[in-house]
C-alpha cells in the first residue's frame, strides 16, 4: 500500500455527507490521505445551470482525480449526478471505486457503476485502499465477501 497523498472524487448524493466524513476517516485511519475533489455541504456548489454545473465544477475536479470513488447507498441508484460522474470519469480513463456505505447491507447500485465499476469493495479500509491504487479489481458484497463481476444488481436492498 502506498502512503503517497491520492486525487479522489468521492460521487455521492448530499444525504451521504455523513458518510464521506467516515469514509475519510477510515482511509485515514488506515494510512491513506486523499485530496478530496468532491462537492458536499462542506464545499457546496451554489451554481444553478446543470451545463455550468457539469463543464466548469464537476468536470475540472474529476479530471484533477486519480480516482472517481462512489459512495453506494440505496439512494444512489437513482442520481441523474452520480451516473453522470461516473460516465465522465469513464470517458477520461479515471479509476471507479464503488465503495458499499458504512452499515450498508445491499442495495441496487447505479448503471453506470454496474457498467463501468474496476471494483466494488465493502466497508474494509485496507479493501478501499487497495481498490483505489489499483492493487485489486474485486467485486465485493457489503460484507466483504468476493463476488463474480457485475452480479452485484442481484443484491437487493433490504
Amino acid at each position: 500500500m502506498s502512503n503517497d497523498t491520492r486525487n479522489v472524487f468521492i460521487s455521492h448524493i448530499h444525504e451521504d455527507d455523513e458518510g464521506l466524513g467516515k469514509l475519510k476517516s477510515l482511509l485515514g485511519d488506515n494510512g491513506m490521505t486523499i485530496r478530496d475533489y468532491s462537492i458536499s455541504s462542506d464545499n457546496p456548489n451554489r451554481a444553478h445551470s446543470d451545463d455550468y454545473i457539469k463543464s466548469s465544477i464537476l468536470a475540472p475536479r474529476i479530471r484533477q482525480s486519480s480516482t472517481l470513488v462512489v459512495y453506494i447507498s440505496p439512494e444512489t441508484k437513482g442520481s441523474q449526478w452520480v451516473d453522470w460522474e461516473i460516465e465522465y470519469a469513464q470517458k477520461n480513463d479515471k479509476r471507479i471505486v464503488g465503495v458499499w456505505a458504512y452499515g450498508e447491507s445491499g442495495c441496487a447500485v447505479p448503471e453506470a457503476l454496474d457498467k463501468y465499476a474496476d471494483a466494488v469493495v465493502g466497508w474494509h479500509g485496507n479493501s478501499i485502499i487497495e481498490a483505489i491504487n489499483g492493487e485489486t479489481n474485486d467485486w465485493q458484497r457489503p460484507d466483504g465477501a468476493i463476488t463474480e463481476p457485475r452480479d452485484i444488481k442481484r443484491y437487493s436492498c433490504a
